[in-house]
């Protein structure tokens, strides 16, 4: 059974700096495409990188250059964000996906599979 657990989520103040989680299982990570995304209160989920291991790192909000960075440990089957620099804008659920091609896109309806979403709130 293929799933992605998310963890890592939180409360940081501005400035502060997050790792989320994503632990793949049924699965070898290092096969396929990961995407994060995010998605704030009355917002559209949007898509904030991407990750294979024929391209590297596609960003997708520009927002967050500079700041995040998505590495993987092919030994522990995860997937992580490095977040930086938060700010209270980058305050919302954040997604772990798997997409369905071995592309990166920035469409949630090209992911498989999707992490249950863990919450990350930037604030005083």
């Amino acid at each position: 059974q293929v799933q992605l657990v998310e963890s890592g989520g939180g409360l940081v103040r501005p400035g502060g700096a997050l790792r989320l989680s994503c632990a793949a299982s049924g699965f070898r990570s290092d096969y396929y495409t990961f995407a994060w995304f995010r998605q704030a209160p009355r917002k559209e989920r949007e898509a904030v990188l991407c990750i294979n291991n024929s391209v590297g790192i596609t960003y997708y909000a520009d927002s967050v250059k500079g700041r995040f960075t998505i590495t993987s440990d092919n030994a522990k089957n995860t997937v992580y964000l490095q977040m930086n620099s938060l700010k209270p804008e980058d305050t919302a659920v954040y997604y772990c996906a798997v997409a369905t091609n071995y592309y990166c896109t920035k469409y949630p309806s090209d992911m498989r599979t999707w992490g249950q979403g863990t919450q990350v709130t930037v604030s005083w």
